[in-house]
Formats: C-alpha cells, sequence, structure tokens
C-alpha cells in the first residue's frame, strides 16, 4: 500500500465517520467550512516548513507527484481527515455530554 491510498482511504474513512457513523455531518455545516479555512493555511505553511528543511521526505514511489506549499497532495488529504474525524468526535463527545 502506498501513501496515495492511505490518504485517499483515510478520507473515505472520515466522510463516512462524519456522516453515517457518528451522524454529526460536520460536512453539510458552514462552520466546518469556515474552520477549516482558517486551518487549512496553517497546514500549508507546516507542511512546507517540514519539507523545505528535509525533516519529512517522501518516498517519490509512494506519492502521485504532485505538490502544494512543498508537500504532495495526499498529505492534504490527510490532513483534511484527521481534522475532519477529531472535530467530528468533538462534537459528538460534547452532545453527549462526555467531559474529563
Amino acid at each position: 500500500m502506498i501513501y496515495s491510498d492511505i490518504a485517499i482511504g483515510s478520507l473515505l474513512f472520515a466522510v463516512l465517520f462524519d456522516l453515517y457513523g457518528i451522524k454529526t455531518q460536520l460536512l453539510t455545516k458552514s462552520v466546518f467550512w469556515t474552520s477549516y479555512a482558517i486551518i487549512f493555511p496553517m497546514q500549508l505553511i507546516t507542511n512546507w516548513w517540514l519539507t523545505s528543511r528535509n525533516i519529512v521526505i517522501y518516498n517519490p514511489h509512494a506519492i502521485i507527484g504532485r505538490r502544494l506549499a512543498g508537500a504532495p497532495l495526499e498529505d492534504l488529504l490527510f490532513g483534511f481527515s484527521l481534522v475532519l474525524t477529531v472535530m467530528s468526535m468533538w462534537v459528538y463527545l460534547g452532545k453527549r455530554g462526555v467531559r474529563k
């Protein structure tokens, strides 16, 4: 399995988890997209910083090859998946009243 497969799989999981798993349906809400619009530039800056300093190096045979801000597009899919999953869980647990 290559990084592209993992990124696409994580995206599918996150979308299905949000819409049908815990049914928070954040993808249908403008508050999610507004939040992601704030997070996305920070993701690009972080990706650029890590890849431009060779802290993170990607195997060219494991990615599609297209890059944005120094990181492969797969990284953006994976980042989106992480953000969506965490925010979905946050909303779900918040509605259930789960607190530390």
